[in-house]
């Protein structure tokens, strides 16, 4: 029991070596232990990468609206601006159930 005792602590310790790590505890160094929440960092780095996509897609459709305006007569840009509006609308409520479930996972995050 005191040897899987040890063995958590040492491998919660992150040092390199066994001896390393007697060493410290010998000494009376202090033992810090930094957990990494594997589910909070992926969320977040699919959070920073919707990010990425939201500034390229409004990019993207500012670049789109100017070309329709250019390339196409009035009627057809407007037929064309019709289903971009309809996509943005279902981006739009994407973006707001992201809003919700990122709210859930803060919540719950908090309370640990």
């Amino acid at each position: 029991e005191e040897w899987l005792k040890f063995l958590s602590m040492y491998d919660q310790s992150g040092v390199y070596a066994r001896a390393v790590f007697i060493k410290a505890r010998v000494f009376s160094q202090s033992f810090r232990v930094i957990k990494t929440d594997k589910t909070l960092l992926d969320y977040y780095t699919k959070l920073s990468s919707f990010h990425a996509q939201y500034r390229a897609v409004g990019n993207n459709y500012n670049q789109v609206v100017k070309e329709l305006r250019v390339h196409f007569s009035e009627k057809k840009a407007m037929a064309l601006l019709y289903k971009l509006e309809k996509c943005t609308q279902e981006l739009v409520l994407i973006t707001q159930q992201i809003i919700r479930l990122t709210q859930t996972f803060e919540q719950q995050w908090s309370q640990r």
